[in-house]
C-alpha cells in the first residue's frame, strides 16, 4: 500500500544515478532482499552453480572484511563474501537466477496449495529497492531491464498492455525489443530502440489500415482524429528518427540516451492513441 507522501505527490523516486556500478553499500540490500525469500543454504548453492559451475574457476578477491550480522551462517557469508565482491553486473545474474528458482518452484514442485507465492513478491522487492536508491535496472518477467523515468515507465508498459489486449502482439514485441535496446551492454543500442520503437507505430497503422502505410500518411487521411498541433508534433517524431539515422541506417549518427528514451516514449504513447482512437 503507498504512503500518504506518494499518493499526493510529495515523495518521488530518486534519479538514476547508478547504471555501471553497484557499491558494496548498494548490494548489502539485495543480499538482504535474497535472504529474506530462500535459504542461506539454497543460496549458496546458487551462486556456487553460476560463479563456479566447474570446480575449476577463482573465486572473487576479497579486497575488505565484510560485515556479518548476527544469525548468518557459514553458507550466508561465504555467498555474501561473493556477492559484495564479484563484478557489478554478476549480482544481476543472482536476481535473475532466484527469481527463476523460484518460478520453477511455483510451477512445477510446489504442494502446498495454501504456500505464499515467492517469485513476484521477490521481484517487487527488489524493483522497489532500486527504485528508492536510483538503480537503473528493474527485474520484469525473470530479466534485469534498463529502468527510465516514471514518465517513461508508465507509457510503455500502458502501451504494451493496450496493444496485447487489442491483439497486436508484434507491435508490443517491438517495444520490448526496444527497451531490450536500451538494456544491451557493453554499449547500448540507442538506433535500434528508436528503430523498434517507430517500427512498433508501423504494425499498428498495418493493423489498423490492412496495408503498409506511414505515420505521416495516415494522418492526412484521418485528419479528425488529432488535433493539428498533435499531428504537426507525431510527424516531427518521424522527422527525427529519420534524420537520426535510427531508421535507415546513416553513417555517423546515433541518437544519445536520453533522445531513444524520449523517441521510445512518444512511439509507445503515439501507439496507444492510435489503438485507442481508431475509426470504427
Amino acid at each position: 500500500m503507498s504512503s500518504f507522501s506518494e499518493r499526493q505527490g510529495y515523495s518521488q523516486p530518486k534519479e538514476i544515478t547508478f547504471r555501471e556500478e553497484l557499491s558494496v553499500k548498494l548490494r548489502i540490500p539485495v543480499f538482504d532482499i535474497l535472504n529474506r525469500y530462500i535459504s542461506s543454504k539454497f543460496l549458496w548453492e546458487r551462486v556456487e552453480k553460476l560463479f563456479n559451475p566447474y570446480g575449476t574457476d577463482d573465486w572473487p578477491e576479497v579486497t575488505e572484511a565484510i560485515p556479518v550480522m548476527r544469525g548468518e551462517d557459514d553458507n550466508a557469508v561465504a555467498a555474501k563474501r561473493v556477492l559484495l565482491n564479484c563484478p557489478w553486473f554478476r549480482v544481476y545474474d543472482v536476481i535473475e537466477d532466484i527469481f527463476g528458482q523460484l518460478i520453477f518452484f511455483e510451477n512445477e514442485l510446489s504442494t502446498d496449495p495454501f504456500e505464499e507465492p515467492r517469485a513476484f513478491p521477490f521481484q517487487q522487492d527488489i524493483n522497489n529497492y532500486f527504485k528508492h536508491v536510483g538503480v537503473g535496472w528493474q527485474l520484469v518477467k525473470g530479466k534485469i531491464v534498463t529502468r527510465g523515468n516514471e514518465v517513461f515507465e508508465d507509457t510503455v508498459k500502458t502501451a504494451v498492455a493496450v496493444l496485447e489486449e487489442s491483439a497486436k502482439p508484434t507491435a508490443a514485441g517491438h517495444l520490448q525489443f526496444a527497451i531490450s535496446a536500451l538494456s544491451a551492454r557493453p554499449k547500448v543500442n540507442t538506433s535500434g530502440a528508436v528503430a523498434h520503437a517507430t517500427s512498433a507505430v508501423e504494425c499498428v497503422l498495418g493493423e489498423i489500415t490492412g496495408q503498409a502505410t506511414t505515420l505521416g500518411k495516415y494522418l492526412d487521411k484521418n485528419p479528425a482524429l488529432f488535433h493539428p498541433a498533435l499531428k504537426k508534433g507525431l510527424d516531427g517524431i518521424y522527422g527525427y528518427a529519420s534524420s537520426e539515422g535510427a531508421r535507415h541506417g546513416k553513417e555517423g549518427t546515433e541518437p544519445s540516451r536520453d533522445e531513444a528514451e524520449f523517441a521510445v516514449a512518444v512511439c509507445a504513447a503515439v501507439c496507444t492513441l492510435l489503438t485507442r482512437k481508431q475509426p470504427k
